[in-house]
């Protein structure tokens, strides 16, 4: 898979994450990130003709739609995507728990099921995270090591890819509805792809999208988080759904079905009437003729 190393402006004073971007239009793979004096490296492959889909446990048993959507963007694209079945769990829960050994274990299956020099498409900021990030650092004194790093290099979350790489512009097609977005930690400030997903639904005439006043403060899932730490969790959580609610905000979108299943359950048992939804299916249902 050839690459081409770009040079990106990001960050901020007190948080390392693009804030904004625009799209260059005469590369219109290229995203150019306008905020402060902070310099990334980011990578990014030539447009592909196929890519693996890494379809997430939350996707597989809870929001089977988003991963459907997410490969159905990347179809409609040109893309061959290819979804090895032998894929499982990402290895996360049992990192984040302090379980390196057990997390291993499951992580191996990853290394094993895409094999290919293709781009491996995430649909999560937090389980992408675990593959790009951490599985170096859980592989470096591992025989497995230069595959865990060759894994992680072709690892990007689907908006990232769709705005970067595929240079995706979106026509509208829904009726006007007002939204409200809530940033993933993962996908805030480990991926930092927030502006990327944001970028797309800013594409979506008929969308408003309001504003969290708060939307950098965790939702309080955190995965094995929320069971461990159940009242502190729970009372993130609420201060996250006062919020959501204040926005007037008829939707909440987000890339991460951990925060959309702890919000979402937190707005249910609340009886606020506002649903959750996977960014992927959104806009697929936005964008369809």
């Amino acid at each position: 898979m050839n690459h081409e190393t770009r040079k990106l402006k990001a960050g901020d004073e007190t948080d390392p994450l693009p804030v904004d971007f625009q799209r260059d239009k005469s590369d219109i793979g290229l995203a150019r990130c306008v905020a402060s004096s902070m310099e990334c490296t980011a990578t990014m492959p030539d447009r592909p003709e196929r890519v693996y889909f890494f379809g997430t446990c939350l996707i597989d048993l809870c929001f089977p739609r988003a991963g459907m959507a997410g490969m159905e963007l990347l179809q409609r694209e040109g893309i061959q995507v290819i979804y090895p079945q032998q894929q499982s769990c990402c290895g996360q829960p049992a990192y984040n728990s302090g379980f390196p050994d057990e997390a291993r274990q499951v992580a191996r299956q990853q290394l094993k099921a895409f094999p290919q020099d293709y781009p491996v498409i995430v649909p999560s900021g937090s389980c992408g995270g675990m593959l790009k990030h951490h599985y170096p650092k859980l592989f470096a004194d591992q025989p497995e090591a230069a595959e865990a790093q060759h894994l992680a290099s072709r690892v990007f979350e689907l908006t990232e890819f769709l705005v970067n790489v595929l240079g995706v512009e979106l026509e509208d097609r829904g009726q006007p509805i007002k939204i409200t977005w809530h940033s993933s930690c993962s996908a805030l400030r480990e991926m930092r792809v927030i502006e990327y997903s944001k970028s797309l639904v800013r594409q979506l005439k008929n969308v408003e999208v309001i504003e969290l006043q708060r939307e950098r403060e965790c939702c309080g899932f955190g995965g094995s988080f929320s069971v461990k730490q159940a009242d502190l969790s729970s009372a993130m959580v609420a201060d996250k759904v006062a919020d959501v609610e204040q926005t007037g905000a008829s939707l909440l979108l987000s890339g991460d079905c951990g925060c959309l299943m702890h919000i979402g359950g937190a707005l249910e048992h609340r009886k606020i009437a506002i649903p959750v939804k996977h960014i992927a299916e959104f806009i697929l249902e936005r964008t369809r003729g």
